[in-house]
């Protein structure tokens, strides 16, 4: 786990001496605008401040944790001098909840990760909550979620009026809050048919 936290610490020093910002002042920027969902946090920090998607998901997490008590940002507001280095500062960066699910099985990450490339690009409004063991993905409602098995991906779908088949199977036995319960074990398959049911359940959601 060590090497997942030098990593982490060393993207908050890169996003804060390429942004100009300390930790400690994204924090109290958030705090400001009054946003408390992470997805929301995200597109303001992209859509008014320029950050890139990666940097605004680790500042948005690192800054809901410090306003919510359960971590502290890395470096104290003001820490940042003129030429954009953070000075001083050393407490824990935030661990993402992602790397938390695919600790143990790291070979399912790049099916994850294709995963969220897809429904990323369904459109900014998703809203990605971390829960117990997998990712609940919401609009308005929840449309999908994400789970990490054994070997492979579970990925849940809110559908009722949609028909049950092999590969899209019920969810009635698994999780009663989704219809459809899709097995994703490779990249292949994602495919243009997952990706036709993955925009219906958005498009019902919204």
């Amino acid at each position: 786990m060590a090497t997942v936290e030098s990593a982490l610490q060393t993207q908050i020093r890169n996003i804060e001496a390429q942004y100009g910002r300390s930790m400690g002042e994204w924090t109290e920027l958030i705090r400001a605008s009054g946003l408390t969902r992470h997805g929301q946090i995200v597109a303001m920090l992209k859509q008014d401040h320029g950050l890139s998607h990666g940097s605004a998901n680790r500042v948005a997490l690192v800054a809901l944790a410090a306003l919510d008590g359960q971590g502290s940002t890395s470096t104290p507001a003001g820490s940042v001098g003129s030429g954009g280095s953070p000075s001083g500062g050393g407490s824990t960066a935030v661990a993402d909840p992602t790397d938390q699910l695919y600790s143990d099985r790291p070979k399912l990450r790049p099916i994850h990760d294709r995963l969220m490339t897809e429904i990323r690009s369904l459109g900014p409004d998703i809203e990605v909550a971390p829960k117990k063991g997998y990712l609940s993905l919401r609009r308005r409602t929840q449309f999908a979620m994400i789970k990490p098995a054994a070997g492979h991906i579970d990925l849940g779908l809110i559908l009722p009026d949609s028909p049950v088949t092999d590969r899209f199977e019920s969810a009635a036995t698994w999780n009663a809050l989704f219809s459809h319960r899709i097995r994703v074990r490779s990249t292949d398959d994602i495919e243009t048919e997952l990706s036709i049911w993955i925009a219906r359940a958005y498009d019902r959601a919204g």
